[in-house]
């Protein structure tokens, strides 16, 4: 089989781009996406031509690295996949195949396809760490968590951070991303301790990083390569405002016995 790809090319953020098309080799069906981004720059490089510049690492659908936008749809037509999970069986022989990078302000463009998506690392290092010390693995398993808990703690904790989420949102939101990774550590017992502090810094970074307001349109749900629910967008604004409400638990509260 054989396709058309319509790839945006640019040099870098501050150059203009611009849609390029490509007749790509032959290709196999049982190809991933990326593996036929692969033979196109090999194509690309015997020519003398410049490659199409394109993140990758793991291409199992753990890094999340491979995010790019397939026509008009983040990681690809499938649902619950990432890019590098995407094969050319999903297209049939002379298909035109538009391929962008991830659109939006708080992941500036650096060349072709690839964003740099450093603002999601500030989000969580605004995190923190936990401080409750679990010791080896027998003496942690000593802390009781209820099945429902970690159930849903593992259901968040899947999220890769691929920025989906954000690409596919009219608003560029980072809700679900960031709930996710909220809501993982909120659930179990070694994440009390830091639980408000956590939610109220992560959530001011990503306001400060740029990114839109939450109108729950589901795209990002929708677009998920772990289908992370919009449940947990939910249980995140439920654990702000308590945290709000609480204020910060290092200053004294006024009024009350002196």
């Amino acid at each position: 089989m054989k396709v058309t790809l319509k790839v945006w090319r640019q040099k870098n953020r501050t150059s203009p781009g611009q849609f390029v098309r490509y007749t790509s080799p032959e290709l196999n069906q049982s190809m991933s996406f990326l593996e036929m981004l692969d033979v196109v720059n090999e194509d690309l490089a015997n020519r003398g031509e410049d490659p199409i510049a394109f993140d990758h690492d793991c291409r199992e659908g753990i890094c999340g690295t491979c995010s790019l936008v397939i026509d008009g749809k983040p990681h690809g037509p499938h649902r619950g996949v990432a890019t590098c999970q995407t094969y050319m069986r999903s297209f049939s022989d002379g298909d035109e195949i538009v391929v962008e990078p991830f659109r939006a302000q708080p992941f500036p463009l650096v060349k072709d396809l690839v964003v740099d998506r450093k603002s999601f690392d500030r989000i969580q290092q605004a995190g923190g760490f936990i401080t409750v010390r679990t010791g080896s693995a027998p003496d942690a398993n000593t802390i009781l968590v209820p099945k429902e808990a970690s159930d849903l703690a593992m259901d968040a904790a899947q999220c890769i951070g691929c920025g989906a989420c954000v690409a596919a949102c009219k608003n560029a939101s980072a809700m679900l991303f960031v709930a996710a990774k909220v809501s993982h550590l909120g659930l179990l017992p070694q994440g009390q301790p830091e639980r408000d502090r956590r939610v109220k810094s992560m959530v001011a970074q990503m306001d400060e990083e740029g990114f839109g307001g939450c109108t729950i349109t589901g795209s990002c749900e929708a677009v998920c390569p772990k289908g992370i629910s919009l449940d947990f967008i939910a249980r995140m604004n439920r654990d702000y405002l308590v945290a709000i409400l609480k204020g910060d638990p290092k200053k004294p509260a006024s009024g009350g016995a002196g």
